[in-house]
């Protein structure tokens, strides 16, 4: 039997959170002693203490807890409740850092105003070339829906390009157009490829060819969740150098290395003149 400090001790608990549990009925001690009252603990009551502390981690109260360690779940049905509460503070996790990035870039945007060099910006005709694409639709062109969609479609395309023997020759090209309503969007992710223009065996994987056309370009560095500042230094030369926009920015990755913040990424942006 442990003293209610070794027994706290032991599970990496404060002796006033057990006095909690003991209180709701959520862990009694193995035995009080009548004359001083005084708990003690079992070593076999490390086991609910652990489920304790492992559910409320995880999110659940303690009514909650209280409630499936009431229910006797099983070892192996805990196991895979947790995993799923463990899925969804992930989800949340990569929730938040996405907001938090898209925060630091509008942030970074803002304190760049009239700071960041136009120079970079280049004029070109940029030449007809094919793709082999995959789509899908996002809510809007806020980074925080298309990051969701595009990931994945990329993470389809090349397992499905070297399956069906198509073999890229060139960058990654992403480009984006309107849907048809609501102000979604539909995204493309490509990669350059040499073969002829149709639907890639059965694999939904379709090769287009992208015309020629006359675009404002800039180099952006750095993952895609910051390209804000740099997407804005682009509109801005082209509203004060007399153009106006002809369609959303392609992205060409240039580089693409394992660290993202090492990625490098030419915006395209067809213009005309206002």
């Amino acid at each position: 039997m442990f003293t209610i400090g070794d027994f706290a001790r032991h599970g990496r608990v404060s002796a006033r959170m057990l006095r909690h549990y003991d209180a709701i009925g959520l862990l009694h001690p193995d035995r009080t002693d009548p004359a001083t009252g005084y708990r003690f603990y079992g070593a076999a009551q490390l086991a609910r203490l652990n489920r304790i502390i492992a559910l409320k981690d995880l999110g659940f109260t303690l009514q909650q807890v209280q409630a499936i360690l009431d229910e006797q779940v099983g070892p192996e049905e805990l196991r895979g409740m947790l995993r799923l509460r463990r899925a969804e503070l992930e989800a949340a996790m990569r929730a938040a850092a996405a907001r938090l990035a898209q925060v630091e870039a509008r942030l970074r945007s803002i304190e760049s105003e009239g700071h960041m060099s136009t120079n970079d910006v280049v004029v070109k005709k940029v030449a007809a070339v094919r793709v082999a694409e995959l789509t899908g639709t996002a809510a809007s062109y806020g980074p925080e829906h298309i990051s969701p969609v595009i990931g994945p479609l990329y993470e389809r395309l090349f397992p499905l390009l070297e399956a069906a023997g198509t073999v890229p020759s060139g960058p990654g090209i992403a480009y984006y157009e309107d849907a048809l309503e609501g102000g979604a969007v539909v995204v493309h992710a490509g990669v350059t490829v040499s073969a002829p223009v149709g639907p890639v065996g059965d694999t939904g994987v379709t090769v287009v060819e992208l015309p020629v056309f006359e675009a404002a370009t800039i180099v952006h560095r750095g993952a895609m969740d910051g390209v804000l500042p740099t997407s804005q230094t682009l509109a801005r030369w082209i509203d004060a150098h007399g153009y106006r926009s002809a369609g959303y920015a392609r992205e060409i990755s240039l580089e693409c290395p394992a660290d993202r913040d090492q990625w490098v990424t030419e915006l395209q942006e067809p213009i005309a003149r206002a």
